[in-house]
């Protein structure tokens, strides 16, 4: 598990809207798993709606008790028929299945009935490799017929953004798609080895909804 330093809890208003940390899940082997809200993220989110994770009602509080039992059940059950297409999709080690913070770091524990996702931020450890997104596609419409799934992407890093000096463009030849997702952005800046991008998954309509990327060192 060197691969995953801590996981951040990302909340967002709407589909569209920029992504807000609003709290970090640390595991380490003397206190186990923690999960404390940031209390920045919290007092941002809280002006756009936001009140708290269901079962961690009290956004000043470390938590130390069942943490992985409350955010794991947003993780697929393994006796699923299509638990092997979700474990592919994901590029999970299906031996690491039964746990949880594993699965919530690659993963990233999405539902569509709510807007938080789990964000890892990954260390550059030999033979990485992770799914993530790229962001800003509701801004720039790019028509559907740019890409395909199998598609090799390149990046470039982009310290000077005005948002996160780990930003991280993504280009399909020379046409900007957009940029890697918060958090998962980090870890290209930790290492000079480049990481290879790889179209996994497309949502479309015309235009480009979703599209999410391999990373592999």
């Amino acid at each position: 598990m060197k691969a995953i330093g801590n996981i951040q809890l990302v909340w967002r208003p709407g589909k569209g809207s920029s992504r807000i940390s609003i709290g970090t899940i640390k595991k380490n082997e003397t206190e186990g798993v923690r999960f404390q809200y940031n209390v920045l993220g919290v007092e941002k989110a809280k002006k756009l709606g936001f009140e708290h994770y269901e079962g961690f009602p009290d956004t000043n509080k470390t938590y130390t008790e069942n943490v992985l039992q409350i955010f794991g059940q947003r993780l697929i059950k393994s006796e699923r028929t299509d638990s092997k297409d979700f474990y592919d999709f994901w590029n999970v080690d299906v031996s690491k299945a039964k746990h949880k913070f594993y699965m919530l770091a690659f993963t990233q524990g999405l539902l569509p009935t709510d807007n938080f996702e789990f964000l890892a931020d990954f260390n550059p450890v030999k033979n990485l490799s992770f799914i993530t997104e790229i962001t800003n596609l509701t801004e720039s419409q790019i028509s559907s017929e740019n890409i395909n799934i199998g598609d090799f992407l390149r990046y470039e890093l982009d310290p000077e953004n005005q948002y996160d000096k780990n930003a991280v463009k993504v280009y399909k030849d020379d046409l900007y798609l957009g940029h890697i997702k918060l958090i998962h952005c980090n870890v290209f800046h930790k290492t000079k080895k480049t990481f290879k991008l790889q179209v996994q998954g497309i949502e479309k309509n015309g235009v480009l909804k979703r599209v999410f990327v391999k990373a592999s060192l």
